[in-house]
């Protein structure tokens, strides 16, 4: 069985912080995948901007060379929106530890994330560092130097924050939405 590591989120647009991440999750020798899973519609949010299938999409074009990284579409096929834990029961399945990954800015909000006290015995968390905000002792810490905010990005779209496989198409969508 391998050790995975899953990074959700809704990836409205998928950006350089992500690839970041994904950059710093390579040069960990421990996870033998990583798999990136975008939500449907993410559970604490009642839209998304670009449809779920779309930034699926950008999710593969931007990372179909890399043998050891993997997009799901697990929570996109479920067409609604699905807790962590859920799709963390469905790894269990087929990976023996997981770790899940999640941005510094979520660490304030995720004892209300749902069945919470389950997900932290089913998981080991990694820290992906964002603003200054500090991370607890008993999280890992992802150092990443890439530190951008999809809502930022959207409210002013730069081609330069996109990784150059599918910036144009980024940039075309989100400039067309409003």
């Amino acid at each position: 069985m391998k050790t995975i590591a899953l990074f959700g989120g809704s990836f409205d647009p998928p950006h350089l912080g992500h690839f970041g991440v994904v950059k710093a999750l390579l040069e960990m020798k421990e996870i033998d995948e990583i798999i990136l899973m975008p939500t449907y519609l993410n559970p604490f949010k009642d839209d998304s901007f670009a449809p779920a299938e779309l930034r699926l999409k950008w999710l593969k074009d931007i990372f179909c060379k890399y043998k050891k990284v993997t997009v799901s579409d697990f929570e996109v096929k479920q067409k609604k929106k699905v807790p962590t834990l859920v799709s963390v029961e469905n790894l269990h399945k087929k990976y023996e530890k997981i770790y899940l990954i999640i941005g510094a800015d979520n660490l304030q909000d995720l004892k209300s994330w749902y069945r919470y006290p389950e997900l932290e015995k089913e998981v080991t968390f990694i820290i992906a560092h964002r603003d200054q905000i500090e991370i607890p002792a008993n999280f890992r810490d992802l150092q990443v130097s890439v530190s951008i905010s999809s809502s930022e990005l959207r409210k002013s779209i730069n081609e330069e924050m996109l990784c150059e496989i599918n910036a144009s198409e980024i940039v075309q969508y989100y400039k067309n939405k409003d």
